[in-house]
C-alpha cells in the first residue's frame, strides 16, 4: 500500500530540516492531492513555486489542485506555463486541453444563463414519445430495475433510464422524515461490482433502514450504474433504503472526476443534466430519533448561522454550492484535538475543534454526529470525545490504500454505535 500520510509526515520533516527546498514541497503537494488535501495541495505548490520560479512540476501541483477545486481560470494558466516548457508532454496536453474546455464550457453557460426559476428537465421530458433504443425493454423503472440489475452488459436505454430517475426525484422532494429504531450506516463502495457483492450480500435491504453516506460517482467507470443501483434500491425498498448527497453529487466535481464525460459518452449531455437535478434533490443530512446526525461532513459551521437552519431534521437543498452552510455540510473536517476553527486541508470550508461539535450539539440537542469520505485505516474514527464519528466503507480504498472498510450499526434506545470491519468486499 502507498501511505500518503506517512509521506506527509516524512517530507514534513524533510521541510523542517531543509525549509528552501522546492522539491520537498512539491513532493508534499503530490502526497496531499492524493489524499483529496487540496488546500494542503495548493499551500505547498504556491510554496515550492515562491522558493523556486522554474520548478516545473510546481506549477504542474498547483493546476491540480486548482483544479480540484474548481478554479479552473487559474488552473489553465499554470497548464499553459507547463505546455510551454515541455511542449511535448502528452499528459500535460491532455491536461491542458480538458482545463481550456471546461473554461470554455463554463463561459457558454454563464452566456446562456437564464431565469434560475426555469422549467425542471425532470417535468420537459416527454417519456411517452421515446423509444427504447438499448438495454431492456421498457416495463416501467420498478419493473426493469428488478429484471436487469445484475446484468447490464450494455447501457440500460433511454427510456428506461428516464423512468428511473424520474421516480427518485419525487421521492427526494418529498423527504421530511426522522428515522425511528435501530439502523445501519454506511459509506460508499468503491464500485458497481463492489455494490453488487459488498457485505451483507443485499440482506440489509430486508431488515432494517440503511444510510449510504454520499459520493456515489465519479469512482471508476461504471458510476453510471452504481448511482442507477442505488436509485432503483430506493424505488423498491423507500422506507430501508436512504440516500444522502455528498461533496461529489455536484456539478464541479462530476466535471473533473469523469461523471460527467462518462454519461455524455453512454447517453446525452441532457442526461447529465437530469443526474444533475435529481442530485439537487438529495438529502442534506439524516437524522435517527432526533439523536444522531448523518452527514457526509458534519457541521454547520458559519458564525451567523440561525438556530432554526441549524436544526437538521431532514435536510434537502435544490441547489450547488457556494451556499455557505451547503459547504460546511459537504465539505467541513474534525480536527483532532485543537479548539475552534482551521484553514481547511481541502480549501473549501474549514476545519473545527472539539468546542465546535460540542457547541453545534447542544445547540441541536443531538448525542453525537456520524461523518464519511475520509479513508481511516481501520475503517472508523471516534473523536472529540466519542461526539464524532467517522466511518469509511471502502476497504483497500483505489487499491493501494491498505485501509480497512466498516460500516456503523446503531440499535437500542441510546443508538450506541457498533462498528463492523471488513477487509474485502
Amino acid at each position: 500500500a502507498q501511505d500518503y500520510e506517512e509521506a506527509v509526515r516524512l517530507y514534513s520533516e524533510a521541510i523542517a530540516l531543509c525549509p528552501a527546498n522546492a522539491v520537498y514541497y512539491g513532493n508534499r503537494s503530490l502526497a496531499h492531492l492524493r489524499t483529496e488535501s487540496y488546500g494542503y495541495a495548493l499551500a505547498d505548490a504556491t510554496r515550492a513555486l515562491q522558493l523556486d520560479a522554474a520548478y516545473v512540476k510546481g506549477y504542474y501541483r498547483r493546476a491540480a489542485s486548482n483544479m480540484a477545486l474548481g478554479r479552473f481560470k487559474a488552473a489553465l494558466r499554470d497548464y499553459e506555463t507547463v505546455a510551454k516548457v515541455r511542449p511535448h508532454d502528452r499528459d500535460a496536453r491532455l491536461k491542458l486541453q480538458e482545463c481550456s474546455r471546461i473554461v470554455k464550457q463554463k463561459a457558454f453557460e454563464r452566456a446562456i444563463a437564464s431565469d434560475p426559476r426555469k422549467r425542471s428537465v425532470v417535468d420537459s421530458l416527454d417519456i411517452e414519445s421515446m423509444s427504447e433504443e438499448r438495454g431492456p425493454p421498457p416495463r416501467g423503472a420498478h419493473g426493469a430495475f428488478r429484471g436487469s440489475w445484475r446484468s447490464w452488459e450494455v447501457p440500460m436505454g433511454s427510456r428506461g433510464l428516464l423512468e428511473l430517475l424520474g421516480g427518485p426525484c419525487g421521492v427526494f422532494k418529498a423527504f421530511l422524515e426522522v428515522l425511528r429504531g435501530p439502523c445501519g450506516v454506511w459509506e460508499v463502495f468503491k464500485g458497481f461490482h463492489e455494490i453488487l457483492g459488498g457485505p451483507p450480500r443485499g440482506r440489509w435491504l430486508l431488515n432494517k433502514p440503511q444510510i449510504f453516506n454520499g459520493d456515489f460517482v465519479d469512482r471508476g467507470s461504471f458510476s453510471v450504474e452504481v448511482i442507477l443501483t442505488l436509485f432503483g434500491f430506493k424505488l423498491l425498498y423507500p422506507d430501508h433504503f436512504h440516500l444522502l448527497r455528498g461533496n461529489h453529487e455536484t456539478d464541479n466535481m462530476n466535471q473533473i472526476y469523469g461523471f460527467e464525460g462518462e454519461v455524455k459518452a453512454k447517453y446525452t449531455a441532457q442526461m447529465f443534466a437530469l443526474f444533475s437535478e435529481v442530485f439537487e434533490w438529495l438529502p442534506l443530512a439524516q437524522c435517527i430519533n432526533g439523536k444522531v446526525l448523518v452527514r457526509g461532513h458534519p457541521l454547520i459551521v458559519t458564525p451567523s448561522l440561525s438556530p432554526p437552519r441549524c436544526h437538521l431534521h431532514g435536510v434537502t437543498s435544490p441547489s450547488s454550492p457556494p451556499w455557505w452552510p451547503m459547504c460546511d455540510l459537504l465539505w467541513s473536517d474534525p480536527q483532532p484535538q485543537q479548539d475552534g476553527r482551521s484553514v481547511s486541508k481541502r480549501g473549501v470550508s474549514c476545519q473545527f475543534g472539539p468546542d465546535v461539535t460540542r457547541r453545534f450539539l447542544e445547540r441541536n440537542r443531538l448525542d453525537y454526529v456520524i461523518r464519511s469520505h475520509e479513508v481511516k485505516a481501520e475503517g472508523y474514527e471516534v473523536a472529540h470525545g466519542g461526539r464524532c464519528v467517522t466511518v469509511f466503507s471502502a476497504p483497500n480504498y483505489c487499491d493501494q490504500m491498505g485501509n480497512k472498510g466498516s460500516y456503523i450499526h446503531l440499535r437500542g434506545s441510546d443508538l450506541r454505535p457498533q462498528f463492523h470491519q471488513f477487509t474485502a468486499v
